[in-house]
């Protein structure tokens, strides 16, 4: 099944009445990954007096949070209803907050750690991970300009393109076009075309694929 997920780490700060909500988003694998996030959070913000967190895992379907001393509901769980709001997966996001004096009430509690945890991924890059096969197309050059015509419009992602006494021409494709493409370009090629398939896993078809696809 198709994820989204986060590219790479990203930090923000946000101050409301004088506490800084410093939120970190990184991208996880494991639970040993996000205990590696929290604890990295604790020794780089020591000043502060929460260290608020939430994250979700694909595999095994985990979601954990915590308040870490903040009032019950006020903050891991708003941290971690917008990494689902987002349709994440695969992220944890750490919020140390560093206390300014006033005191924020629990509306504004939610609303800080929910902001400053939606304000972080608003700026990290997110991948649309897809599963798909690597398609190795071998063709005579006769053919290549017509097989540059054909993929143009389909989100392939070509990874390289081998110039020798044929052309090779090697592609990640979604795997539920996989085999319509491979028709396709048959037919197009009167079967002169030669193509292997093999499973690729995931990989980020973000750059290929229609906004809100």
């Amino acid at each position: 099944m198709n994820y989204k997920t986060i590219a790479a780490p990203c930090t923000r700060t946000l101050v409301e009445k004088r506490s800084e909500f410093i939120a970190a988003v990184t991208p996880i694998q494991t639970v040993e990954q996000a205990t590696a996030c929290i604890q990295d959070a604790h020794a780089a913000y020591r000043k502060a007096r929460h260290h608020v967190y939430a994250y979700i895992l694909r595999d095994q379907h985990i979601s954990r949070y915590s308040d870490d001393g903040e009032p019950q509901g006020t903050a891991g769980l708003p941290v971690l209803e917008v990494i689902r709001k987002q349709g994440l997966t695969d992220v944890c996001c750490v919020v140390s907050r560093i206390f300014g004096g006033v005191l924020l009430g629990a509306n504004g509690l939610v609303r800080a750690y929910s902001q400053s945890c939606a304000q972080a991924l608003r700026e990290a890059r997110t991948m649309e991970m897809c599963a798909c096969c690597r398609m190795t197309i071998l063709c005579d050059y006769n053919f290549y300009g017509k097989l540059q015509f054909a993929l143009a419009s389909d989100p392939v992602i070509i990874t390289d393109t081998q110039f020798t006494e044929s052309v090779t021409v090697t592609l990640l494709v979604l795997a539920e076009q996989t085999q319509p493409l491979r028709d396709r370009l048959f037919d197009l090629s009167n079967g002169t075309i030669s193509v292997a398939l093999e499973d690729a896993g995931f990989h980020d078809f973000s750059s290929v694929l229609p906004a809100n696809s």
